[in-house]
């Protein structure tokens, strides 16, 4: 067997059997700011890169519910991981779908390869020229750019007098993959928590991007697979990932709080023990009920966009309920993180305790944009027919 190639067991399963060894590693990929060799070493053996990748390309194109399942999995234990993995298959996975098939092959072919790129903004240039395209700009957020062969950034394309460069009748908007060699990276990755994704600034200058590492990932006069994962496309991909990262990272903090209640800790404040404390047995309980509701949520919405986008009859109404749900689920974790947080009290903020560093990776997970209320927003906008020129879904 290749050394690359996965067990015969589900993404899920292959996500479990990496927990130990991520736990074990948790702590020095925080102090170093990114994913230690041995951690990039398993998840390149159990193919965790390829999860969305077509299978003509030798990937593994898995059920989005496995892929929620996965993520989730790996985030349980290490939530920079569980980023990393999220963030670097669904880039690779909706630009192979939008890239000629030969090319494709040989940025994603190896196990390996994997694809970083930050933010996208206005602030970058594309020119438009004979064969493909000269990029300048600075992006930031390059979550696991350390580890990946590629990288990648979003801009608006020009013409050479400066005027909007125009594709099927619409402003021509495209991602451009280039060798990691080929940009310049400054280290500057000194974040509250996911600090293991090792999310530096990146630069190039003029740099000559040919048409076919230049995708229009979501539009779907350039999709070439087929697939409902391709369909869904990158947004609602994404949100599926980091909704599934929320909710690993709360499910391991509410653990920790249930296993500090069972050990018998009693509060400072209290002449009970907290597993005796009614106001414990009460917040257990409703942080399950939380967490459980959320999750379920989520997998019931990408479940009937999943099978939607297979029958080709995906609506903006399906868009919009998975919306709702990635958003609201991502809210919900952070919640119940932090609950469980505050119930440990000063045992919490102990570095040789396990809440501190989750705590932070949760924080920081709840600021990206996809947790922002303004699309819950978009969503009460659209069920009750109010004006939707900006809805992003």
């Amino acid at each position: 067997m290749d050394s690359h190639t996965p067990a015969v067991t589900g993404a899920p399963e292959r996500a479990r059997a990496l927990q130990p060894l991520l736990d074990a590693h948790g702590a020095e990929m925080d102090r170093r700011r990114e994913v230690t060799p041995e951690v990039v070493k398993a998840l390149v053996e159990q193919d965790m890169l390829r999860l969305l990748l077509p299978k003509s390309l030798g990937g593994q194109e898995i059920d989005i519910i496995d892929f929620c399942k996965a993520v989730e999995a790996v985030a349980w234990a290490d939530a920079s991981v569980g980023w990393f993995v999220n963030q670097s298959n669904v880039s690779s996975a909706t630009s192979a779908a939008a890239m000629p098939h030969e090319t494709a092959l040989a940025i994603f072919g190896d196990p390996r390869s994997g694809l970083a790129w930050g933010a996208r903004h206005n602030r970058s240039k594309a020119v438009r020229v004979e064969g493909g395209y000269r990029l300048t700009g600075t992006w930031s957020f390059l979550s696991g750019g350390r580890h990946t062969g590629w990288l990648g950034a979003h801009s608006a394309v020009q013409n050479p007098d400066g005027t909007p460069h125009l594709r099927y009748g619409r402003p021509d908007d495209r991602s451009f993959i280039f060798p990691r060699s080929e940009a310049q990276i400054t280290d500057d990755w000194y974040v509250l928590g996911l600090r293991g994704t090792g999310s530096d600034t990146y630069s190039v200058a003029d740099l000559f991007v040919p048409d076919d590492r230049a995708p229009a990932r979501d539009a779907p006069e350039e999709r070439r697979e087929k697939g409902p994962l391709y369909t869904i496309g990158s947004t609602l991909l994404y949100a599926c990932g980091f909704c599934s990262v929320t909710l690993g990272l709360g499910r391991r903090l509410f653990e920790t709080y249930v296993d500090l209640v069972r050990g018998g800790k009693q509060s400072r404040s209290s002449t009970t023990t907290m597993m005796a404390n009614n106001a414990n047995q009460r917040e257990i309980g409703l942080l399950e009920a939380k967490l459980s509701a959320a999750r379920a949520f989520l997998h019931q919405e990408a479940r009937q966009v999943y099978d939607a986008a297979a029958a080709g009859r995906l609506d903006v109404d399906l868009r919009m309920r998975l919306r709702l749900a990635t958003t609201w689920g991502m809210n919900e974790a952070t919640d119940v993180s932090i609950a469980s947080y505050r119930a440990a009290g000063t045992t919490a903020i102990l570095d040789s305790a396990p809440f501190e560093r989750r705590f932070r990776d949760a924080m920081s997970a709840s600021q990206h944009l996809q947790a922002m209320l303004p699309h819950v927003d978009m969503v009460g906008r659209h069920i009750i027919g109010a004006d939707n020129v900006h809805q992003n879904i």
